[in-house]
């Protein structure tokens, strides 16, 4: 099944129904439709065998996934705040590419290809050239993402039209949102969760409202004024979200649902905007990119049972990622490949139709049984709730002993007086790695390492208790909100890690 054929299905349903709100731009489902088979017909004509977007989204995005879909031709969103290093880099791994750039952006990549326009050409363009309407084949590659490389060089994941259907078809219900629904859309266009929300909010029936560039004060004013009822966030942008309206009316009468993910969610911000909106169902959502987005969600359910929780083992469940959605089979495996069981913490494998594990220049990492190794650590509990442990590659090995950072940081954040915590292992010739807990106070909070490590070994066993302390005014991310350890280490100097 072609992703052209989502779009089609939701013209044919609602052609009126507004589909996309982009600031004075509003188009119905018919209207985007219609601009998607300009916009095929524009890049058949280019000879371009492949689309690559560098901008902040907004229409472009479903547009342009559209109009590459039914012209047949992979597609790219780009990190429009890399370098024009960067961005060469990426662009020169795409064969004979299209590039359609933000009016703001084009300076950065002038000089990139022959084929080169503004995405307001391409809109202009689009509207007059005689249109193109395909269905690609279902194994074609539909979408290409690059991952972050936050640790290497990074690999461009391909996603074939039957992955991301099958995520869209196994998740959502088709029309199954009111005709007031509308979604407010703030994740980059070059994430997973961007191609996701255009493709499932779409498919429900639901008017996508975008956010372009992230400020909580305008988020709020767009919930308010556009009446959403569904938003979907990473985990900086709700901390930033729960701030303000702690600080102002937390009255947001329309908003029913609020998604979450991209990154680990700290249990005190969950639980602050679950006090905070009583009204609103929270999901935490895990996925990857080789995924295709969601494989696990822990829904508005489970949020409140945890919340009110007395039961630890239930309670400990707002720290979850929830259960697998359907399709999708999960497995934690041993470093030997043994299976392991409840309880048991080992590397997730996942396997369903939605997942990929094929990458450019590179082909498929899945095994002889289609299982796609995510190289997370994850434990299942005995009701199927899953618990995400962090990369395997930031296991901390201290004097032989395996130590998951996510273990000691779910301790440290419970202090009333940190807001954001990450623990890495640095290297230490009598240990091989010594622990190292980097801290971010709240506001005006004043407190002393040993007093925080005494704190830990209240919790933990020795052998978890911090090595070291260090303070800092904030922790690097990327824009979806992960912590980038890598950086964290490189500006570990041994005297930085002393106190």
């Amino acid at each position: 099944m072609s992703i052209s054929l989502l779009l089609e299905m939701a013209a044919s349903d609602g052609p009126d129904r507004v589909a996309i709100v982009d600031g004075d731009i509003r188009l119905t489902t018919e209207g985007l439709s219609a601009l998607a088979d300009g916009g095929a017909g524009l890049i058949t004509a280019s000879g371009a065998s492949h689309v690559v977007y560098v901008g902040t989204g907004g229409v472009l995005l479903p547009l342009l996934l559209f109009s590459s879909a039914r012209a047949n031709t992979a597609f790219t969103p780009l990190n429009y705040r890399l370098s024009p290093d960067g961005l060469r880099q990426l662009i020169d791994r795409l064969p004979d590419p299209l590039i359609v750039v933000d009016l703001e952006y084009r300076d950065v990549v002038a000089g990139f290809g022959e084929r080169l326009m503004t995405s307001d050409e391409f809109i202009e363009v689009a509207r007059s050239t005689e249109p193109v309407s395909a269905f690609a084949d279902p194994d074609d590659v539909a979408v290409v993402l690059f991952t972050s490389g936050t640790t290497s060089r990074p690999k461009a994941v391909e996603l074939t039209h039957n992955n991301l259907t099958s995520y869209i078809t196994g998740t959502v219900e088709f029309g199954s949102a009111d005709t007031a629904d509308a979604a407010l859309v703030c994740v980059p266009p070059y994430h997973i969760a961007g191609v996701g929300a255009a493709l499932s909010n779409l498919y429900a029936g639901r008017a996508i409202v975008y956010l372009r560039q992230f400020n909580p004060h305008q988020w709020v004013r767009l919930v308010r004024d556009e009446r959403v009822t569904t938003a979907t966030v990473v985990p900086t942008m709700l901390s930033r979200i729960v701030a303000v309206l702690e600080a102002q009316s937390a009255d947001l009468p329309t908003l029913r649902n609020v998604a979450y993910g991209g990154s680990k969610v700290a249990r005190p911000l969950v639980r602050r905007a679950l006090d905070l909106l009583p009204g609103v169902g929270f999901v935490n959502a895990y996925g990857l990119t080789e995924t295709s987005s969601t494989i696990a969600i822990l829904t508005p359910e489970d949020h409140r049972l945890a919340h009110e929780a007395r039961d630890g083992a239930v309670a400990r469940r707002l720290t979850s990622v929830g259960r697998p959605v359907p399709d999708i089979e999960v497995q934690i495996r041993a470093e030997d490949g043994a299976l392991l069981g409840p309880g048991a913490t080992g590397e997730l494998f996942v396997r369903g139709p939605q997942v990929s594990g094929r990458y450019a220049e590179i082909g498929s990492v899945l095994d002889a049984q289609g299982w796609f190794p995510t190289k997370d650590l994850a434990m299942l509990d005995a009701e199927g709730y899953l618990f995400i442990g962090g990369r395997s590659d930031d296991t901390i090995i201290r004097g032989g002993e395996n130590i998951a950072p996510s273990e000691i940081e779910d301790v440290l954040v419970e202090h009333p007086d940190v807001r954001e915590v990450v623990v890495v292992g640095l290297a230490n010739p009598e240990w091989g790695q010594i622990i190292v807990a980097v801290i971010v106070l709240e506001t005006g909070a004043v407190l002393a390492p040993e007093e925080l490590r005494e704190f830990a070994r209240s919790q933990l066993r020795g052998s978890r208790t911090p090595d070291r302390i260090v303070f800092r005014e904030e922790l690097p991310t990327t824009p979806t909100g992960k912590v980038l350890r890598r950086e964290i280490l490189e500006n570990l100097t041994p005297a930085a890690a002393e106190h």
